[in-house]
């Protein structure tokens, strides 16, 4: 089995980003696990002492493949009315640091995220940024996203609506 090299990973998020800002998210669908977990705990504002500012036991989104699968089909109805027009987003991938995973042809991949969304014609944009912890594994010659847990740097999130994918 071929081993994964930093460009693939590389290659494997900027796709995905392509793919979400662009509306194809069938095709993005098929990057995910069957197994995948796909959360974002929240972050509070603590004092100094305070060590840890996520708490994982709250999470603005807990999904797994089968309900983001549900979301999507939900997108091409006319019922998703958060995106009813579509937002127009922009995900920015940087930062991205490769350790090996718990097996030869699976990675831990750390990453900054920005993403910036357009709604309507306001002239306002709303933007998300953080860190994102993926487990990414190759599956049957293909990179997979198993596991994405995200970490926004805010505690506020100035997005209207969670309706896009992260």
């Amino acid at each position: 089995m071929k081993s994964m090299t930093y460009d693939d990973i590389c290659q494997f998020l900027y796709t995905e980003a392509s793919l979400l800002d662009t509306r194809r998210y069938e095709e993005w669908l098929e990057l995910l696990d069957d197994s995948l977990s796909y959360r974002m705990p929240v972050r509070v504002t603590r004092d100094f002492d305070e060590p840890d500012d996520i708490v994982n036991d709250m999470t603005f989104f807990d999904e797994t493949k089968r309900s983001l699968t549900t979301r999507v089909q939900r997108f091409r109805t006319t019922s998703a009315w958060a995106e009813n027009p579509h937002s127009r987003t922009r995900h920015f991938v940087s930062n991205i640091v490769v350790e090996p995973g718990t097996s030869e042809d699976e990675a831990k991949v750390h990453s900054y995220f920005l993403i910036m969304r357009s709604i309507r014609d306001r002239a306002d944009v709303e933007q998300m940024f953080g860190e994102r912890i993926d487990i990414i594994r190759r599956v049957n010659n293909r990179l997979q996203l198993v596991e994405r847990t995200i970490y926004p740097d805010q505690t506020v999130l100035s997005m209207l609506n969670l309706s896009i994918f992260i």
